[in-house]
């Protein structure tokens, strides 16, 4: 929380700077009053026992030599005229022993208890000693310079205490005073003193309220309220002027933000414009990538149909002539057996002859059936994406197969490790893609300028998962691209029919079609190696 700061007013300052003097002064007067007082009383008191001292023991010493003690009771007036006396004892000396006895006792009132002996305190009582509420004495009595005994006196303070007080009592009147005389002076001093500033508070304050600083301030009675007056006012003009110049700063300020509104309003219409093109531009784009995409699978299933025709033309082509040979030999016979001129050789030839045709063209018949039909499976895979159950051995032997008119006159190597037996239940149609595009792009780029290469793909479960292990041992993938290479368009043969979807597609039929995980590992010089992990039921 925000601490409130004091503020203090003239007249106060003024009455407890006056009135803290004021105590401060009395108070400092008042000790030093006191204190040379009491020593001044004190000084006095000690001349004062020390003389009754005196008096008492030239009075006593002739009873102390007689030993008479009633005498001297009888005949002692002088300690009733003692002023302020509590107690007195005169010792005589014993002259056998040269121990003091006590041999005369006063107090002054019966009422007082008496005190103990004060022969054990001689040595320090030889000078007045001053007590909290007494003063005591012990003086010698002296006979031809031999002492014969002492004088003991114990006065009372009580009227140094009176004293004190009525000085005390006299003084705080006096501070009293001061302080009315000083209330007195402060208030006239604020009146003359604060008057002036009252005003210029007053002037001030309208003018901040009103914000009217057009308004001057009175010329004052004396130079440092008068100072103030006047720079309070120059004050004013400058603040006058300030003023002029933030409403017209706030008038300009208000134009330029009307002129940047009008800016705004007319960018964020262009931009709004220029967004729905480039999100319309970018829905083409992603059309076109798709488009892309699948022209990239029928590219590949072109390049199939084209070599799959291509194998399929020589059986067939072989058959047709073995064919065309048996119908020659057919219509020569038949010719021969209508013109009875057949001959048990020919028919024999003619059989034998025919045999073999029928071989030729079953062979290439036969042939050309099973590549039509793992064309077919293979097509039709790669058209569906319908979980099915299916062997894993046969899936890469059907793939091998409809890729052999590609790879037959490749000197590149393929080898599978697969359990004979590994039935899953997943899409063929996306592993066969992946397989054949894999397969492509090590021998478009991993073997580009080799003589020689060999792709290995291994095949194991684990647990709910399929692995499959993709290697061959080609120049590998430059690591500037080894990052990005799942990226669309990513290519080392741009410019040179490279389209870079290849591995695009791959990486997205083992995420989206698949459900699964793929990731490269590459060394320049020592190949490429592609794990893939999808789920299989």
């Amino acid at each position: 929380m925000p601490t409130t700061r004091r503020i203090w007013s003239i007249r106060r300052l003024l009455l407890l700077s006056i009135i803290g003097f004021v105590i401060v002064f009395s108070i400092i007067n008042l000790v030093i009053i006191s204190q040379q007082y009491s020593n001044s009383y004190n000084n006095l008191a000690a001349n004062h026992i020390k003389y009754w001292a005196n008096e008492l023991a030239d009075d006593s010493k002739d009873y102390l030599v007689n030993s008479d003690r009633q005498s001297l009771k009888d005949s002692l007036t002088i300690s009733h005229q003692i002023p302020n006396l509590n107690y007195l004892h005169i010792y005589q000396l014993n002259s056998q022993n040269n121990k003091l006895e006590l041999f005369y006792s006063y107090k002054r009132s019966e009422r007082r208890s008496a005190i103990s002996e004060k022969s054990a305190e001689i040595n320090n009582l030889l000078e007045p000693r001053f007590k909290e509420n007494y003063l005591e004495y012990m003086r010698p009595i002296k006979v031809d310079n031999k002492v014969i005994g002492y004088v003991y006196l114990q006065n009372s303070k009580e009227h140094i205490t009176l004293i004190t007080d009525k000085l005390f009592s006299t003084s705080v009147l006096i501070i009293f005073i001061f302080l009315l005389l000083a209330i007195f002076i402060v208030l006239q001093l604020e009146r003359y003193i604060g008057a002036p500033y009252v005003s210029l508070v007053n002037t001030v304050q309208v003018a901040a309220r009103q914000k009217d600083f057009l308004q001057k301030c009175q010329a004052q009675p004396y130079r440092e309220a008068d100072i103030l007056a006047r720079n309070i006012n120059i004050l004013f003009a400058r603040m006058e002027k300030h003023i002029a110049q933030l409403n017209a700063a706030e008038q300009q300020t208000l134009e330029h933000s009307h002129e940047l509104e009008d800016k705004i309003n007319k960018r964020t219409a262009a931009l709004k414009e220029s967004n729905q093109e480039l999100l319309s531009t970018l829905e083409k784009l992603h059309q076109f990538q798709g488009q892309l995409v699948e022209s990239e699978k029928m590219a590949s299933l072109g390049d199939m149909v084209a070599g799959v025709a291509h194998e399929v033309n020589t059986p067939i082509g072989l058959g047709v002539t073995a064919s065309t040979l048996l119908a020659d030999r057919i219509e020569e016979i038949t010719a021969a057996f209508e013109d009875k001129t057949l001959k048990s050789s020919q028919l024999k030839k003619f059989l034998h002859e025919g045999g073999e045709n029928i071989a030729i063209i079953y062979r290439n018949l036969n042939r050309a059936a099973n590549l039509i039909s793992s064309f077919k499976k293979v097509a039709v895979d790669q058209s569906s994406e319908e979980i099915r159950s299916f062997n894993v051995k046969e899936l890469l032997t059907e793939v091998l197969l409809t890729l052999r008119p590609q790879l037959h006159s490749l000197p590149y190597t393929i080898d599978i490790d697969c359990p004979q037996d590994l039935n899953i239940s997943s899409k063929p149609g996306p592993i066969n893609q992946i397989l054949i595009n894999l397969i492509m792009n090590s021998i478009i780029h991993g073997f580009e300028g080799r003589e020689n290469g060999k792709i290995t793909i291994s095949v194991m479960p684990l647990s709910n998962q399929l692995n499959l292990l993709f290697q061959d041992d080609g120049i590998g993938v430059d690591k500037t691209i080894e990052n990005k290479v799942f990226e669309p368009f990513t290519t080392t043969k741009r410019g040179e029919g490279g389209s870079g979807l290849g591995l695009h597609l791959v990486y997205n039929l083992v995420t989206q079609a698949l459900g699964g995980t793929i990731v490269l590992n590459s060394e320049l010089g020592k190949g490429v190696t592609v794990e893939i992990n999808f789920p299989i039921n």
